[in-house]
């Protein structure tokens, strides 16, 4: 049973592993889409965007984006980034399931 319990953990493993970087904006496209105009954002804590952030990115954590959508333009494009790609996924879910349709997630703020 053991075996069979440690053999499925290792599967799921490396099935959420495999899939962690789809679905990621190309760093050059994401690039291009902020140089046009797009909006950055950091969903990050506030200690973790005052440590280190993008140039011209606003901070909006992940926790406060729900209450603070109204803050971004449904109209432009937004690009958003984390740390490691969880927490910008969860954004963009959040964001296309308030209805802005041009939202982009770079994952980790190193795809940049």
């Amino acid at each position: 049973m053991k075996r069979f319990a440690l053999l499925a953990f290792l599967s799921f493993s490396l099935a959420v592993t495999a899939c962690a970087g789809e679905g990621y904006t190309p760093s050059a496209e994401a690039k291009a889409l902020v140089k046009a105009g797009a909006v950055l954002v950091d969903v990050r804590t506030p200690e973790e965007f005052a440590a280190k952030h993008l140039d011209g990115a606003v901070n909006i954590p992940i926790d406060d984006l729900e209450a603070r959508k109204a803050e971004l333009p449904k109209d432009k494009d937004i690009v958003l980034y984390c740390r490691s790609g969880a927490r910008s996924a969860r954004g963009k879910s959040l964001l296309t399931g308030a209805g802005y349709t041009k939202v982009h997630n770079l994952g980790p703020m190193s795809n940049w």
